[in-house]
């Protein structure tokens, strides 16, 4: 049975204030739960129902805290519309740039993404086209919102992703790795040739890559509209995001 200081804790790291003042996050459901223990992440609680439990008794993790907990319980903890019978507590771990690796291969930047959603979907992207880093600028939707893991699918077991200051982090790049953002001035990005290794900007979902990062960018590339009519007036951050990396990787 759940207590109701386990409840009040559980609820408050749904902020991102108390996820680093207490280095712990929450995932729930059956699928990502399963990922997370798959992983090098850490669990240090889990609430299960009693039908989980039972379906399950002989492959429960042993060396993690469970707590049997109802329906009723699980409702008053969970951020689902339906409840999904398996709930975690995960430590948030210390992860560091390894720059003697990283532009080994294509390295996702993002710009002020603010969209829990759209931020999961990237990382869940950069998971399907094996792209295993992207750094975050420092205002840069929390990675441990619960939204934004649940938008992962479980890509957050898998993906590297790190907050840095990304005028300094692009500035420090080797002068060798191309840096390529999305703008509506650039070159179509169909025609032109693209390399094996390279880092990718993608900007705010309003206002785009901003200016002081723009100005670090040496490759600006357009995604074309495929009408002659108007069009919309831009694509979803994370839809550009799916058609970049696509690109990249069908020329490779």
């Amino acid at each position: 049975m759940i207590t109701k200081n386990q409840v009040k804790y559980i609820n408050s790291l749904k902020s991102n204030k108390f996820r680093k003042k207490h280095n712990e996050f929450i995932v729930e459901g059956v699928k990502l739960v399963d990922e997370i223990l798959n992983s090098s992440f850490e669990i240090t609680s889990l609430f299960v129902t009693k039908n989980r439990i039972e379906e399950n008794e002989n492959n429960l993790p042993e060396n993690i805290e469970i707590t049997e907990i109802n329906d009723k319980e699980l409702k008053n903890i969970s951020g689902l519309t339906t409840p999904n019978e398996v709930f975690a507590i995960v430590k948030i771990p210390k992860n560091s740039i390894n720059t003697d690796t990283i532009f080994n291969d294509l390295v996702l930047v993002l710009d002020k993404i603010r969209d829990p959603g759209n931020l999961g979907t990237i990382i869940r992207t950069a998971d399907w086209f094996g792209i295993k880093n992207i750094i975050c600028s420092s205002d840069t939707v929390d990675l441990y919102n619960p939204k934004v893991v649940q938008a992962t699918m479980g890509s957050i077991a898998r993906v590297n992703v790190h907050y840095t200051d990304l005028k300094k982090f692009l500035k420090d790049t080797p002068e060798n790795i191309p840096v390529y953002g999305t703008f509506l001035e650039g070159e179509n990005f169909y025609t032109c040739k693209l390399p094996k290794n390279a880092i990718i900007v993608i900007g705010n979902e309003s206002n785009g890559i901003s200016e002081e990062i723009a100005g670090l960018i040496n490759h600006k590339i357009f995604i074309p509209p495929f009408s002659s009519k108007q069009t919309a007036e831009s694509l979803n951050a994370s839809i550009a995001t799916a058609l970049v990396c696509s690109e990249f990787r069908r020329i490779r």
